[in-house]
């Protein structure tokens, strides 16, 4: 592996993608790409008691769904690198603790995915580890009650309000045998532009996407046309159009091969979702329903995906203080 400058680096030999699985809920699945995800519930409690584990239950599935695809149990990995929203990443632990492996648990908000792939190719690369496993996920009801408010007080969503997208995702990264794999990645900057308000997640997070993407294609050397596809994680319509606006700033037109995974899991004239999904399964899910399989098909060569984050608490949302955010990038090609 490289020396990082700069927060990127190159991956000296890179991780490959052994397998991947994902879970959704029931609104998910009936978005345009439900028919590309593993495995839909339509029961979000998920045959428990709250929403808390219903969360960590759908992490359970993808990463069950995973392993079963490589043909591996959770004792056959050196380790599990994954989170969620929940306070202290209980849901991602409980999940976790089912597999009987050494574990590191991960906070980046929405861009949990991408951070839980970097610290697995990471360890992966340095020759740590021969099989790691990245996850993350999330549950609309569990975090309007953690951030907002509980579904039962039913407060009015604006139009700049995103829907956290139920479900999750897992990839398990190793040395040789994939379809895919992960080149480079770029670890990215806090950028808080005063923003405070917790249901304007995609115009918060755009400035560090646009950031992060930026030292991204400086770092590898490269430029937007080089990918086939450029993916953010979660900014939704209004955040899309603000990154692609802040990066013509700094002469990078994305515009040709942007995508993001929070405008595409639902479809916002039927769903009622306003600006689009957002949450660690938003990334996640898409990630292993619809990026790698399109990696490993061969239609698409090389992919830059940066998750985006907002790193609030329901602490900080009440103090009145502004939202920090963070996005990380993960250079993806097809084998």
């Amino acid at each position: 592996m490289e020396k990082m400058r700069r927060g990127t680096v190159k991956f000296t030999h890179p991780p490959e993608v052994l397998s991947h699985g994902c879970a959704v809920g029931k609104k998910e699945g009936q978005g345009p790409l439900g028919k590309l995800f593993d495995h839909i519930q339509d029961d979000e409690y998920f045959g428990q008691e709250n929403w808390e584990k219903a969360e960590s239950q759908f992490q359970s599935a993808a990463i069950s769904i995973c392993l079963g695809h490589a043909a591996i149990n959770g004792s056959d990995l050196d380790l599990a690198v994954g989170g969620d929203l929940l306070n202290q990443c209980t849901a991602t632990s409980s999940a976790v603790k089912k597999l009987g492996s050494p574990f590191l648990g991960v906070y980046g908000a929405c861009s949990t995915m991408a951070e839980s792939l970097i610290t697995a190719a990471a360890l992966i690369d340095g020759g740590y580890g021969e099989r790691v496993l990245a996850s993350a996920g999330s549950h609309f009801c569990s975090a309007e009650k953690q951030f907002r408010t509980p579904l039962e007080y039913g407060s009015q969503r604006p139009p700049s309000a995103q829907w956290t997208v139920t479900g999750a995702g897992a990839v398990l990264l190793g040395k040789t045998g994939g379809k895919a794999k992960i080149t480079a990645a770029t670890v990215g900057a806090i950028v808080d532009m005063g923003i405070k308000d917790a249901n304007h997640m995609g115009g918060a997070m755009a400035p560090a996407f646009a950031d992060t993407i930026a030292n991204h294609l400086r770092g590898v050397g490269a430029r937007p046309g080089d990918y086939d596809a450029i993916f953010s994680g979660d900014l939704g319509v209004i955040g899309m159009d603000l990154a692609q606006e802040l990066l013509k700033r700094d002469e990078i037109d994305i515009s040709a091969v942007h995508h993001d995974c929070g405008e595409m899991i639902f479809d916002r004239e039927t769903q009622d979702v306003h600006a689009g999904g957002s949450g660690c399964g938003c990334a996640a899910s898409v990630l292993c329903a619809h990026i790698l399989p399109m990696l490993e098909s061969g239609q698409w060569k090389r992919v830059l995906f940066c998750a985006t984050g907002a790193l609030l608490s329901p602490t900080t949302v009440l103090q009145g203080a502004s939202i920090p955010c963070i996005a990380h990038a993960v250079e993806i090609a097809a084998l």
